[in-house]
């Protein structure tokens, strides 16, 4: 299965009570694919607040993104804690709610060892049938999996991408030994044409909020050989791509983006502790970025 190019980890929209807003959240998921051109969407990923949202919460995200995207994009399910039984768990019922695949973080706090790594990851992808993305992540987990571990991941058969935020150095030695089919996709934006430099497939991305037609035209360049076209759209996208994470200094995502989408017409409401809302010299960066 193809989740493309741009896939965008999505936001969850909350109402003023912090609760799920289900009419917005349809209205974000048309808006991500017709006019972001997002090719798949993350749902209940970091982005999607996935530490502060039930079980039951995500289960009934994933079954409206599903039916709300209608075949028009792939849905992939944020199964991922720091807690196996928990995650196949979770994974079990994201298949059964009809996702296209599962994001699966490596896990956090607990520090597994690369062997600990390996088990967590082989013990989902033995539960279940769909594909699977690994997530690497060290910078909010605590735990760098090595490419070497990936490597042997990626002859499990259902493990079909990593996303790779740890660095351009680690997605080249991923890269240069992977098997045949297996994808890599960059986590960061700010480095996405670094990324494909060294053969990155494409990009799982927050700014494709706000930007993800402009980042879809810099990965077509990219792979058709316009790598100077690519270099000016970089250039245009990337203070986007560090603005929100830094307005402008570092900032706990998914704050900035969901300010920035409500600034776009789309209300997604605040956030739940123990992030906060944007500030008013954060919010004012932020309308400055896209001004």
């Amino acid at each position: 299965m193809s989740f493309g190019r741009l896939i965008t980890a999505m936001v969850t929209p909350f109402n003023e009570q912090l609760e799920i807003d289900w009419e917005v959240a349809g209205r974000l998921i048309d808006y991500l694919i017709e006019e972001q051109q997002s090719d798949s969407l993350v749902v209940s990923g970091t982005t999607g607040e996935s530490p502060t949202l039930t079980d039951d919460e995500k289960v009934a995200l994933f079954r409206f993104a599903v039916e709300k995207a209608a075949g028009r994009c792939k849905i992939i399910a944020g199964t991922g804690s720091n807690d196996t039984a928990h995650s196949v768990h979770l994974t079990k019922l994201a298949e059964q709610a009809g996702a296209d695949g599962i994001l699966l973080v490596t896990p956090y706090y607990n520090k597994p060892s690369q062997e600990g790594l390996y088990q967590h990851f082989k013990h989902i992808a033995d539960a279940t049938s769909l594909p699977i993305i690994l997530y690497n992540v060290p910078g909010r987990t605590g735990v760098n999996m090595t490419a070497a571990t990936t490597l042997r991941l990626a002859q499990l058969p259902n493990v079909a991408a990593v996303k790779e935020c740890a660095s351009v150095e680690q997605m080249t030695e991923i890269l240069m030994n992977a098997p045949a089919g297996f994808k890599l996709y960059c986590g960061d934006d700010a480095i996405m044409l670094p990324s494909l430099s060294v053969g990155a497939y494409g990009i799982i991305s927050v700014a494709s909020h706000i930007i993800g037609a402009d980042m879809k035209q810099l990965i077509k360049a990219y792979a058709e050989g316009e790598t100077v076209e690519a270099a000016n759209i970089n250039n245009r996208c990337y203070p986007v791509f560090k603005g929100l994470f830094h307005c402008p200094h570092p900032v706990p995502n998914p704050v900035a983006v969901k300010y920035a989408l409500t600034l776009r017409g789309l209300p997604v409401g605040g956030v739940r502790l123990p992030l906060v809302p944007a500030t008013e010299d954060e919010a004012a960066f932020i309308r400055n970025l896209l001004d």
